[in-house]
């Protein structure tokens, strides 16, 4: 294993956050604190609470979420898209590193940036609202699997592209909206049974409600069912970087 290529890339990335930090952490932040502010404070107080848990602190889990979501897909595609439009992809092709040492340093930047992010965003709620972690190494382990799991289909995303406009198709068109029918702001519990029905169909559903459990011991769908969907999403993600190293899909040409 070449880990000081690994390290060159991971800590190139990183640098890059830094450079846009406003961009990458505070926009997001300060985003997410206007929806504690709205929903949590002004609205919050007048919602009776959802499993016995407040209203404020019942969406801090989706909030996190909806960030860490759409910023790990967001910056593993642009950070794999930027070498491929500038045409310095080749000289990390050419470069003693594998497909694999090349994965560990984009994606493990982008899922770092976003467990970052999502800390960030934990401290933030605790301002506005106030709640307790019932299992806080499950949470870190949730947050970080799906980081790393985002991210990876982030990656993909940035191979898929061929222009700037596709790299916001998927964060704008298909993240967001579904994470925000994924029970970021109610359970779906509340919905009408046809509805719930449909809504299991979302994958975003597990991945709030597993998040969610671990920091409430509350969940609709199941923690075990949670975990074992995102670990097959990972699953599925890394088979598709693989095909795509192995057969130089959009990474030649």
């Amino acid at each position: 294993m070449n880990w000081v290529g690994v390290r060159a890339i991971y800590q190139f990335e990183l640098a890059r956050t830094w450079r846009t930090l406003f961009q990458s952490i505070a926009s997001p932040v300060l985003s997410t604190a206007l929806y504690f502010v709205v929903f949590g404070s002004a609205i919050g107080s007048r919602m009776p609470p959802i499993d016995g848990v407040p209203y404020g602190a019942f969406i801090v889990p989706g909030l996190i979420l909806l960030a860490v979501l759409t910023e790990s897909v967001s910056n593993a595609s642009f950070g794999i898209y930027l070498p491929r439009f500038t045409g310095t992809i080749y000289e990390i092709l050419s470069a003693p590193v594998s497909a694999l040492e090349v994965l560990l340093g984009y994606v493990g930047a982008a899922a770092t940036k976003s467990v970052i992010l999502g800390l960030i965003i934990f401290a933030t709620a605790r301002i506005f609202v106030s709640f307790d972690l019932v299992h806080p190494w499950w949470s870190l382990v949730f947050l970080v699997l799906i980081s790393v799991t985002f991210a990876l289909f982030g990656f993909l995303l940035g191979l898929w592209a061929d222009g700037f406009e596709k790299l916001q198709i998927v964060p704008l068109m298909v993240i967001s909206p579904l994470t925000f029918l994924g029970g970021t702001f109610y359970s779906i519990d509340m919905l009408p049974p046809l509805w719930r029905k449909v809504a299991l169909f979302n994958p975003v559903v597990y991945l709030v409600d597993g998040f969610r459990w671990a920091f409430y011991d509350i969940a609709a769908v199941g923690p075990t069912i949670s975990l074992a969907l995102t670990l097959t999403m990972l699953l599925a993600c890394v088979s598709l970087v693989v095909w795509a190293f192995k057969t130089g899909y959009r990474l030649r040409t």
